[in-house]
């Protein structure tokens, strides 16, 4: 017979995590009602004048609206882009290493910048890029004139992108990693049997054993469409490169905190949280189709 005393301590090793998701993710759901009231803090929630949807149409009328939303799609698609094929190929690569020490070694490194925050490696950044900074004092070395990289339209996108794949593709590489260890090596076996030389058999072997690992992130990569990552950017962008750096996330945060306009922020926030959800629905759907690949 099933002891019930089981049950009761599984529910209470739950209880930290419900209580946890109910105080910052159910309770807060009740702010979205900002986005339809001329929201002021001195009145509250409650007593705020509504407005409807006022602050969509605000929201649309605005003349940087179609500018954030680029921006946060550009830099969104190109961080998904490179953050599979940077992975990819370095996995890749570092499949083809003999020593596992040296292997294993690379991978530690390469993994680390994951474990850091964006305050951290922004001030790195920073320091790296700026007029006084390594790359310049190199640049000058050839002879070019100094870049202020931070402070133009033309590098922050790509500035953004590689600093992201930087901090992340290691994380990324263990994921790839793990599904080459999952190949059956009577294949490569197979495969020199039958005249395959190491480049033959990287390219018909390990290759497509990859593929649907490739497929499956690609697929649930695209409900972070509109997530072109807030607290990056937050951190390394200024109003010189608001044209090519000002995202969705960022416009929240200075509309909403720092001028104040908190029914047109929210509006923001809620019509991308909706849009997100259709999106990450939708790559759920297009996993378990292609990939295979449930949740539940």
């Amino acid at each position: 017979m099933f002891n019930r005393s089981y049950v009761w301590s599984y529910h209470l090793m739950l209880l930290p995590g419900i209580i946890f998701l109910i105080l910052f993710s159910i309770i807060p759901m009740f702010g979205i009602l900002i986005a339809f009231q001329d929201y002021q803090p001195t009145l509250g929630l409650f007593h705020s004048d509504w407005v409807g949807l006022e602050n969509f149409s605000y929201m649309f009328s605005l003349p940087d609206s179609k500018l954030i939303l680029v921006n946060t799609l550009v830099i969104a698609i190109m961080k998904i882009i490179a953050g599979l094929i940077v992975p990819f190929l370095f996995a890749l690569l570092l499949h083809e290493v003999v020593s596992v020490k040296f292997k294993r070694t690379i991978q530690t490194i390469v993994y680390l910048p994951h474990f850091m925050s964006w305050v951290i490696l922004s001030g790195v950044m920073i320091n790296i890029l700026s007029l006084d900074g390594i790359i310049n004092h190199i640049i000058q070395l050839f002879g070019f004139e100094p870049i202020m990289f931070l402070q133009s339209n033309h590098w922050f996108r790509p500035i953004v992108v590689a600093s992201d794949v930087w901090k992340e593709f290691g994380f990324s590489t263990v994921i790839y990693i793990a599904a080459l260890a999952s190949v059956n090596a009577n294949l490569y076996e197979a495969a020199a049997i039958d005249g395959a030389n190491r480049f033959g058999r990287l390219l018909y072997v390990t290759i497509p054993s990859l593929l649907p690992t490739v497929i499956l992130l690609a697929t649930l990569s695209l409900g972070n469409v509109l997530n072109a990552g807030f607290e990056q950017i937050l951190n390394l962008y200024n109003p010189i490169v608001y044209q090519t750096g000002d995202i969705i996330d960022t416009y929240v945060y200075r509309a909403g905190l720092l001028e104040t306009q908190y029914g047109l922020a929210t509006a923001v926030g809620l019509l991308k949280s909706v849009v997100s959800f259709l999106l990450i629905t939708l790559s759920y759907t297009l996993a378990s189709r292609f990939a295979n690949y449930r949740i539940f």
